[in-house]
C-alpha cells in the first residue's frame, strides 16, 4: 500500500482553464488534464525563473516530488502542443496558501477568496456592495500619519 500524496501549496488559480488549437471545435479534439500543481509548478520554474530548491519549499513539497510534477507538467504542455489536443486545467491535490478576507460593511458578514480571482462584486450574504478587505489585510499606508522631528 502506497503512503498518501502530500497536499501542494499554490497560490493562486489560472485565469484560464481551457487552451485548444484554433479553428477545430472543442468536441473534435481529445483532452490532456494538467492539474493545478502541475500548473503552479510550471509557473514557479518556468515563468517566474525559481530554481527547484526554492520552488519546492514554495509548494511545501520536496525537490524530487517538484521535480516529477515539473516534468509530468512539461510532458502534457508538449503533447497537447505537438498532437494538437485540448488542454483542460483542473484537479490535482492541492491547497489555496493564500487568500483574501472581506468584510461587509452593511451585514458584518466576513468571507475568503483565493488571490487571483479577483475581487468580488457583492456580499455573499446580504448581496451588498458596501464591503472592504479585513482590517488585518489591509495594506500599510505611505506617507499618512503623524510626523515625527
Amino acid at each position: 500500500m502506497s503512503r498518501p500524496k502530500k497536499v501542494r501549496c499554490v497560490r493562486f488559480l489560472p485565469k484560464t482553464k481551457y487552451f485548444k488549437p484554433q479553428g477545430v471545435p472543442l468536441i473534435d479534439l481529445e483532452e490532456v488534464v494538467l492539474n493545478i500543481d502541475e500548473f503552479e509548478a510550471l509557473n514557479l520554474a518556468d515563468i517566474e525563473g525559481r530554481d527547484q530548491e526554492s520552488a519546492a519549499s514554495e509548494m511545501e513539497i520536496s525537490r524530487p516530488t517538484f521535480q516529477r510534477i515539473l516534468s509530468s507538467a512539461r510532458k502534457k504542455v508538449a503533447e497537447a502542443i505537438v498532437r494538437g489536443k485540448a488542454l483542460r486545467i483542473e484537479g490535482g491535490n492541492f491547497i489555496m496558501t493564500t487568500m483574501k478576507k472581506f468584510e461587509c460593511a452593511v451585514c458584518g458578514h466576513v468571507w475568503e477568496i483565493s488571490f487571483g480571482t479577483g475581487r468580488p462584486t457583492a456580499c455573499p450574504s446580504c448581496g451588498s456592495g458596501n464591503f472592504h478587505r479585513a482590517v488585518e489585510q489591509r495594506e500599510p499606508s505611505v506617507g499618512r500619519g503623524r510626523r515625527f522631528r
